[in-house]
């Protein structure tokens, strides 16, 4: 079997690119999120306009200036607003945030996402995670979120160890009972497809396989039975274009190894 020509990393931040569009905001989280979102920016959706949790509004990110945080300052480059952290979440809040788009260790069949620590014991957990940062905010206030994530079992489980960021809660209409009256969990993009959830009882659903991956290899890497969709198709492949592109933008491969 001849080798793939992309990595894991390179297949799920062209995947992810691939769901923004012109004319939209994204809230994006810095890695895998952030310079999927830079290649649509530079790729196919010009005017995309890219939001960073520091408080950085619209920035032209230069190819091979990738940023590794929130503040730093060549994720500033022709931004046309440098507010306070405290303004960007209001935005949100208000309505102007059209995708949330994030990663986490861990999800479950409902897309809540944990990125606080495994272990069922939060206080004395089995490995600490970074927190939620602003990933609570996004997920509850943007008016949808994006999940980018590797297809790996230990994150697909059947209940998170910690609800950092809540996606549909306990299903059905749990997230609306609990206060959340707009935003949602719209896809899960991973290495092995694309999902997104049934409309009545906020399932993880099965809309498309990657090239090479088939509906078992899904069931192997996940630790709770996924529905799937009445038709599954197929992922067209990452372009030449679309890696070369993706390649000069992190050409140190901080996030594409």
């Amino acid at each position: 079997m001849t080798a793939p020509r992309y990595t894991p990393a390179e297949l799920l931040a062209v995947m992810g690119s691939r769901q923004l569009r012109d004319d939209t905001t994204v809230f994006a989280g810095v890695g895998v999120p952030l310079l999927a979102a830079v290649l649509a920016q530079h790729r196919h959706a010009p005017r995309l306009t890219l939001v960073i949790e520091g408080g950085i509004i619209a920035p032209r990110i230069e190819p091979g200036r990738l940023p590794i945080s929130t503040n730093e300052m060549r994720a500033a480059r022709h931004a046309t607003m440098l507010p306070g952290i405290t303004d960007t979440f209001l935005l949100a809040q208000r309505g102007f945030l059209d995708c949330g788009f994030i990663g986490g260790a861990q999800i479950d069949r409902h897309g809540n996402l944990n990125t606080s620590a495994i272990g069922r014991d939060y206080w004395k957990p089995t490995v600490r995670l970074p927190g939620s940062g602003g990933a609570n905010d996004i997920v509850s206030l943007c008016k949808e979120v994006i999940v980018l994530t590797l297809h790996e079992r230990r994150r697909f489980v059947e209940t998170v160890d910690f609800v950092t960021s809540p996606g549909y809660l306990a299903g059905g209409d749990s997230r609306q009972q609990a206060g959340l009256l707009f935003g949602r969990v719209s896809r899960v993009v991973t290495t092995l497809g694309l999902f997104s959830f049934d409309p009545d009882d906020k399932r993880l659903r099965l809309d498309a396989l990657h090239p090479g991956v088939t509906r078992d290899a899904v069931a192997a890497e996940t630790g709770f039975e996924v529905l799937m969709a009445e038709r599954v198709e197929a992922t067209e492949p990452p372009a030449e274009d679309e890696l070369s592109l993706l390649r000069a933008i992190d050409p140190e491969r901080r996030f594409l190894a």
